[in-house]
């Protein structure tokens, strides 16, 4: 039960990443240029497709070799190559935030001007900033010795750290959560400027007395909308996150573990949600779709064909 979930999000997470990535790859070939915002978009699709093939992986080891995670430079190159993964995409999902907000939101404040005729930089120096964090993080990360526990307690077999283990794996998780926390507020606030935009723009609708919506109002709702599901999704995300990581460093064998991370639906779902929101790569998935189908009819017609015969 637990490897047919892991295939089924495997095969869905590799659909829906590589469909962006390719999809924005054929248009920077055509052109033969890329705008920034779409080099993003492709970085993202590879960061996820790298998350979703680590956790197939992970869950492939585990079920037919577990003893593979004895070792400890496994363990660790496993869990570093997870983190890396998981901070590129959550960081560069963020970034698409940050463009919403400066596209679609209409705020006169001077430093919000500056930083949109800057948008370019901005996004520059914010992803330049998270690598800064990440390195930091590894770098804290070596000075607590919670590696070489981790590897002593799996080779042993044993349920329960000693207390002093226990110390040094809370204080894993709370540099593990600051990393976090950035990238949140900073996507947050997105939301909240979004809003307040919204507003000002309702509020000068209401003075010209107009009842309908115009298309900058939609294009509000629309960005909100997408910003809404990527917090909500990002909240999952790092509940299941930490929730997996306490069950890991309590209980060492626990099997729950690797179902919990399974269910992480961030790198999928917020995919799709991507697709949908782009009018680009939702036409061309329903062209592709409407292209499976009719093969798919063909296939059941000529089959039907075949069997009329005999």
């Amino acid at each position: 039960m637990y490897m047919i979930l892991v295939r089924a999000v495997f095969i869905t997470g590799m659909l829906g990443n590589m469909f962006i990535g390719l999809a924005n790859c054929s248009d920077w070939v055509k052109n033969q240029k890329i705008t920034f915002i779409n080099f993003i978009m492709v970085c993202l699709a590879a960061s996820r497709i790298s998350s979703v093939l680590m956790l197939f992986i992970d869950a492939t080891i585990q079920e037919l070799a577990p003893h593979f995670y004895y070792s400890y430079r496994l363990v660790k190159c496993s869990d570093i190559f997870w983190v890396i993964t998981d901070q590129l995409s959550t960081w560069l999902a963020t970034c698409l935030s940050i463009f919403y907000l400066f596209k679609v939101a209409h705020i006169s404040h001077p430093l919000f001007l500056w930083f949109k005729w800057r948008l370019r930089g901005v996004l520059v120096v914010f992803l330049v900033f998270s690598l800064f964090l990440l390195i930091s993080y590894f770098l804290l990360l070596e000075t607590l010795p919670i590696w070489g526990d981790i590897y002593v307690t799996l080779k042993n077999n044993l349920t329960l750290f000693s207390g002093t283990i226990k110390t040094t794996a809370f204080q894993k998780i709370i540099v593990f959560d600051i990393i976090y926390l950035v990238p949140f507020l900073v996507s947050l606030a997105s939301l909240l400027l979004l809003f307040l935009s919204l507003v000002k723009h309702s509020r000068s609708l209401d003075l010209i007395s107009t009842t309908s919506e115009d298309s900058r109002t939609k294009i509000h709702k629309k960005a909100m909308k997408m910003l809404v599901s990527f917090l909500i999704l990002f909240i999952i995300h790092i509940f299941f996150m930490q929730l997996a990581r306490w069950l890991l460093f309590l209980f060492p064998m626990s099997r729950p573990i690797n179902f919990i991370l399974t269910l992480n639906i961030f790198a999928l779902t917020h995919s799709f949600i991507l697709i949908l929101g782009n009018s680009n790569l939702r036409q061309r998935a329903m062209r592709i779709l409407q292209h499976l189908k009719s093969q798919l009819q063909e296939l059941i017609l000529s089959l039907h064909r075949f069997s009329s015969l005999y």
